[in-house]
């Protein structure tokens, strides 16, 4: 069951990345250029909101039906984008990015549903994968924004229809991939037995949920504010191309190591570095040296991606509850994610204009020191093999 997993998750990453980047072109050419990232924060929101719900269909309906009906909705979604590209209402864009938000959550939380497609000892790597996976898509798909506006325009749709058709065609292939997904039994929890320690508490999962949490708000609030940075200091965009790029590569390149690493020496271990790795980076940002800026905002990548795949593997891993509660959680947990994107994305530039960026890796320090000392006071669960039962897929 992974592969269709992976593939469908790729997938819907390209429908995603295709429909944003249009999407704030054809706001800014039909209302104004000061609202064109509107469409992107109603993804955001949609995301955010498509995590519950997918949550709430896993536990009702299982993995396999709540992925495909995320996929499902996201064609709705992004059907509603072309009406809009074509001259329907402007206002069916933001409804239809808002619909393609249910289908990212699914792509996200998807890497669940690869952990239980696989043996316990390699849980992590399968989340590892899907992450990974989803970057290929969000690569891949630019490559066709061409071909797909001179396919639009040869059959007399405007140009800018083609990528958001691209989205259609990517989504509805995610659902393709995703019904090949087979729903898996129903495991009851194992017991804890007297020669295994009791390593769960209602800390551990609040533990790995602000892990992620934190990791997330750190890497937006420093990346929303690099784009002024390089503004500021009269940087090329091929300059600031060249950053982003090396700060996606950090964030996702090494997922399967990560997942890896997890699995052979428990989430722990990955978390703790991950925010050392956090606020190392971030602090070195702050420091006014050309040299180190650009492959520290790579290793904010990697520090993210420690603390996301880490806390990812903990909550799985520590999470004694009821097979729906515990689909309830990581969907809760991924809607706090998304959440605290778009704050971090709103307070970052006003708190770059205030103090630069000695200001916001000072709030970092601030937000993730403590967690690093509460986190090395948790259990150790060593391996994905610990105690996590199957949720149905």
């Amino acid at each position: 069951m992974l592969i269709p997993v992976v593939v469908a998750a790729a997938l819907m990453n390209a429908a995603m990345v295709a429909a944003s980047a249009v999407s704030t072109i054809l706001v800014a050419e039909e209302l104004s250029p000061g609202l064109a990232g509107l469409p992107n924060t109603a993804g955001v929101l949609g995301t955010a909101a498509g995590a519950v719900a997918v949550g709430r269909w896993s536990a009702r309906f299982g993995r396999a039906q709540a992925l495909r009906s995320g996929y499902g909705v996201a064609v709705a979604g992004s059907a509603l984008t072309v009406l809009a590209a074509v001259g329907a209402p402007v206002a069916l864009l933001f409804a239809g990015m808002f619909l393609l938000g249910a289908g990212n959550a699914a792509s996200l939380l998807s890497r669940y549903a690869a952990a239980d497609a696989v043996t316990p000892a390699r849980r992590a790597a399968a989340m590892g994968t899907v992450v990974w996976a989803s970057t290929a898509g969000a690569v891949g798909g630019p490559f066709l924004f061409e071909p797909s506006q001179s396919l639009a325009a040869s059959t007399g749709l405007p140009a800018l229809a083609g990528p958001f058709l691209l989205a259609v065609a990517a989504a509805f292939a995610a659902l393709v991939a995703a019904s090949r997904i087979r729903p898996q039994p129903v495991e009851r929890p194992e017991q804890p037995t007297d020669s295994e320690p009791q390593t769960t508490s209602r800390r551990t999962p609040v533990v790995a949920a602000g892990v992620m949490l934190v990791g997330q708000l750190v890497m937006v609030a420093m990346m929303t504010s690099v784009p002024v940075h390089a503004h500021h200091h009269g940087q090329s965009l091929g300059a600031l191309g060249l950053m982003l790029s090396f700060h996606t590569l950090g964030m996702f390149a090494l997922s399967p190591v990560t997942g890896w690493w997890i699995d052979r020496s428990g989430p722990r271990p990955v978390m703790l570095a991950g925010l050392v790795v956090l606020v190392a980076s971030a602090l070195v940002v702050a420091v006014p040296s050309g040299t180190s800026f650009t492959p520290a905002l790579f290793f904010l990548g990697v520090g993210w991606n420690l603390c996301y795949l880490g806390g990812s593997a903990y909550l799985l891993q520590t999470a004694r509850a009821s097979q729906a509660a515990r689909a309830k959680l990581e969907s809760r947990v991924e809607a706090w994610v998304w959440a605290v994107s778009a704050v971090a994305t709103a307070g970052s530039t006003a708190l770059f204009a205030e103090g630069g960026f000695l200001l916001l890796s000072t709030v970092s320090a601030v937000l993730a020191l403590p967690l690093l000392f509460v986190t090395s006071r948790t259990p150790k669960v060593v391996g994905a093999a610990a105690t996590a039962p199957c949720v149905r897929c």
